[in-house]
């Protein structure tokens, strides 16, 4: 069994759509990608967009920020209340903010314009290759952490017996932490267990992601997961 053939049969099955309004990133980023094996939905704006997204269920979107209509902050966080595809979100703006605020409503990566379209085809195939969490963490598929439950077969959490509701990365961060609540994650190691060992992008998506989750789980005011400054993360059990 070829593990070279098993790749390439993920890649001319893997669906990735582009929401680009601008004709020459249309054209570049459409021709990498489809040389690498990848299948190419096209979407001009935010609202062909979402109408692909249901309809072509596609693996990855690639999302470009301002957009006719539906910028692209707007699109991500609507995909995700029934999506859970990868989103690489492309910006033209080199602020912060922008970044952050793409990744607060649920991307996983982004570009600054201009970028290579060989370098966004490296970051596809690298969240592709990003593990799931109940492939790292050998530990028991059901955690109980005081008032916090994880079911990793199920892919679901409830705290104080109320289900809570996770992206995919924010339940991956939560497995990793929770299979062995008294060790600190360094965010490195959190980029590698969640994110995969091939990422390239920056570890402050690790800071990202936990501030979502924590508004998630810590709703109530409890704490479940604490910052060690200078370290990383590491879980609260309460009694």
């Amino acid at each position: 069994m070829s593990s070279a053939s098993d790749s390439a049969t993920m890649m001319r099955t893997t669906d990735v759509l582009l929401v680009e309004d601008a004709p020459e990133y249309q054209q570049l980023v459409e021709s990498v990608l489809t040389s690498e094996g990848y299948r190419v939905h096209l979407a001009e704006d935010g609202e062909r967009a979402l109408e692909l997204a249901r309809s072509r269920q596609p693996d990855v979107v690639v999302l470009d920020l301002v957009l006719p209509g539906i910028d692209g902050i707007e699109v991500c966080r609507q995909l995700r209340t029934f999506s859970d595809a990868y989103v690489i979100m492309l910006t033209a703006r080199t602020e912060e903010v922008d970044k952050l605020v793409g990744l607060a409503v649920g991307a996983d990566d982004y570009l600054t314009k201009p970028f290579s379209p060989r370098e966004l085809a490296a970051r596809i195939a690298a969240l592709l290759r990003r593990p799931r969490s109940g492939d790292t963490v050998p530990s028991a598929t059901r955690r109980e952490l005081g008032d916090l439950v994880v079911d990793l077969d199920a892919r679901e959490v409830v705290v104080g017996g109320q289900p809570v509701d996770l992206t995919r990365i924010e339940f991956d961060l939560l497995a990793a932490l929770s299979a062995n609540p008294q060790m600190v994650y360094s965010r490195q190691l959190l980029l590698e267990q969640v994110w995969g060992p091939t990422w390239v992008g920056d570890d402050h998506v690790v800071d990202v992601h936990i501030a979502n989750l924590r508004k998630k789980i810590d709703a109530d005011g409890t704490k479940h997961i604490k910052t060690v400054r200078g370290v990383g993360y590491r879980m609260l059990v309460s009694d």
